[in-house]
Protein backbone atom coordinates (compact mmCIF):
# COMPACT_ATOMS: atom_id res chain seq x y z
CA UNK A 1 0.00 0.00 0.00
CA UNK A 2 1.72 3.45 -0.52
CA UNK A 3 1.27 4.68 3.25
CA UNK A 4 1.51 8.37 3.14
CA UNK A 5 -1.02 9.28 1.04
CA UNK A 6 -3.39 6.81 2.21
CA UNK A 7 -3.03 7.37 5.13
CA UNK A 8 -3.42 11.36 5.20
CA UNK A 9 -6.47 10.39 2.87
CA UNK A 10 -7.94 8.24 5.82
CA UNK A 11 -7.13 10.92 8.25
CA UNK A 12 -9.11 13.17 6.27
CA UNK A 13 -11.77 11.32 6.30
CA UNK A 14 -12.02 10.27 9.79
CA UNK A 15 -11.81 14.31 10.33
CA UNK A 16 -14.62 14.94 8.12
CA UNK A 17 -16.87 12.05 10.05
CA UNK A 18 -16.07 13.08 13.07
CA UNK A 19 -16.82 16.78 12.43
CA UNK A 20 -20.66 16.07 10.64
CA UNK A 21 -21.10 13.16 13.19
CA UNK A 22 -20.42 15.58 16.28
CA UNK A 23 -22.34 18.19 14.89
CA UNK A 24 -25.27 16.27 13.56
CA UNK A 25 -25.69 14.35 16.52
CA UNK A 26 -25.42 17.06 19.20
CA UNK A 27 -26.55 19.91 17.39
CA UNK A 28 -29.06 18.92 15.08
CA UNK A 29 -31.01 21.53 14.22
CA UNK A 30 -27.63 23.67 13.94
CA UNK A 31 -26.51 20.85 11.04
CA UNK A 32 -29.79 21.27 9.51
CA UNK A 33 -30.55 25.02 9.60
CA UNK A 34 -26.03 26.10 9.08
CA UNK A 35 -24.65 23.21 6.57
CA UNK A 36 -25.19 24.47 3.47
CA UNK A 37 -27.88 22.39 1.77
CA UNK A 38 -29.12 20.24 3.94
CA UNK A 39 -32.18 22.38 4.74
CA UNK A 40 -32.95 22.26 1.09
CA UNK A 41 -34.72 18.77 1.56
CA UNK A 42 -37.40 19.82 4.03
CA UNK A 43 -38.76 19.20 6.70
CA UNK A 44 -36.54 19.00 9.85
CA UNK A 45 -36.30 15.50 11.49
CA UNK A 46 -34.68 15.57 14.44
CA UNK A 47 -34.86 11.83 15.15
CA UNK A 48 -33.02 12.13 11.33
CA UNK A 49 -30.28 14.53 11.91
CA UNK A 50 -28.97 12.36 15.05
CA UNK A 51 -29.37 9.23 13.75
CA UNK A 52 -27.17 10.32 10.79
CA UNK A 53 -24.61 12.16 12.65
CA UNK A 54 -24.19 8.71 14.79
CA UNK A 55 -23.79 6.67 11.55
CA UNK A 56 -21.28 9.55 10.61
CA UNK A 57 -19.49 9.12 14.08
CA UNK A 58 -19.62 5.35 13.57
CA UNK A 59 -17.87 5.25 10.92
CA UNK A 60 -15.35 7.77 12.09
CA UNK A 61 -13.90 5.07 14.18
CA UNK A 62 -13.69 2.90 11.81
CA UNK A 63 -11.70 5.21 9.70
CA UNK A 64 -9.39 6.36 12.96
CA UNK A 65 -8.79 2.36 13.32
CA UNK A 66 -7.67 1.99 9.61
CA UNK A 67 -5.63 5.04 9.86
CA UNK A 68 -3.91 3.81 13.03
CA UNK A 69 -3.13 0.21 11.92
CA UNK A 70 -3.05 0.66 8.35
CA UNK A 71 -4.21 -3.00 7.78
CA UNK A 72 -5.27 -3.94 4.71
CA UNK A 73 -8.51 -5.35 5.11
CA UNK A 74 -9.88 -2.56 7.34
CA UNK A 75 -8.63 -0.11 5.37
CA UNK A 76 -10.85 -1.61 2.34
CA UNK A 77 -13.70 -1.79 4.64
CA UNK A 78 -13.54 1.36 6.02
CA UNK A 79 -13.66 2.63 2.14
CA UNK A 80 -15.49 0.43 0.99
CA UNK A 81 -18.49 1.47 3.54
CA UNK A 82 -18.16 5.08 3.11
CA UNK A 83 -18.76 4.12 -0.76
CA UNK A 84 -21.85 2.73 -0.27
CA UNK A 85 -23.42 5.98 1.69
CA UNK A 86 -21.28 8.06 -0.53
CA UNK A 87 -22.64 6.62 -3.96
CA UNK A 88 -25.97 6.65 -3.16
CA UNK A 89 -25.97 10.00 -1.19
CA UNK A 90 -24.84 11.54 -4.60
CA UNK A 91 -27.50 9.74 -6.81
CA UNK A 92 -30.16 11.56 -4.08
CA UNK A 93 -28.97 14.61 -4.25
CA UNK A 94 -28.57 15.10 -8.12
CA UNK A 95 -31.71 13.81 -8.64
CA UNK A 96 -33.49 16.33 -6.11
CA UNK A 97 -31.37 19.89 -7.19
CA UNK A 98 -35.04 21.39 -7.85
CA UNK A 99 -34.92 23.89 -4.18
CA UNK A 100 -31.38 25.13 -5.61
CA UNK A 101 -29.92 27.99 -7.49
CA UNK A 102 -27.56 26.87 -9.84
CA UNK A 103 -24.57 27.99 -7.89
CA UNK A 104 -25.88 25.60 -5.29
CA UNK A 105 -27.00 22.91 -6.79
CA UNK A 106 -22.91 22.92 -8.51
CA UNK A 107 -21.46 23.83 -5.36
CA UNK A 108 -23.65 20.35 -3.46
CA UNK A 109 -22.63 17.87 -7.05
CA UNK A 110 -19.14 19.01 -6.64
CA UNK A 111 -18.58 18.17 -3.08
CA UNK A 112 -20.37 14.91 -3.25
CA UNK A 113 -18.53 13.88 -6.43
CA UNK A 114 -15.44 14.35 -4.61
CA UNK A 115 -16.86 12.84 -1.77
CA UNK A 116 -17.24 10.01 -4.17
CA UNK A 117 -14.23 9.76 -5.88
CA UNK A 118 -11.45 10.21 -3.17
CA UNK A 119 -12.62 6.73 -1.63
CA UNK A 120 -12.03 5.32 -5.11
CA UNK A 121 -8.73 6.88 -5.11
CA UNK A 122 -7.91 5.54 -1.75
CA UNK A 123 -9.23 2.00 -2.39
CA UNK A 124 -7.20 2.00 -5.66
CA UNK A 125 -3.88 2.77 -3.63
CA UNK A 126 -4.19 -0.28 -1.35
CA UNK A 127 -3.25 -2.65 -4.59
CA UNK A 128 -0.36 -1.06 -4.87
Amino acid sequence: MTGPVLRAGLWFLAFVEVVVGTVATFAPRAFYEYVPWVDRIPPYSEHLMRDYGAMNLALALVFLVAAITMERRIVRVALGAYLLFAVPHLVFHVMHLENFTTAAAAGQTTALVIAAVLPVALLSLTFV
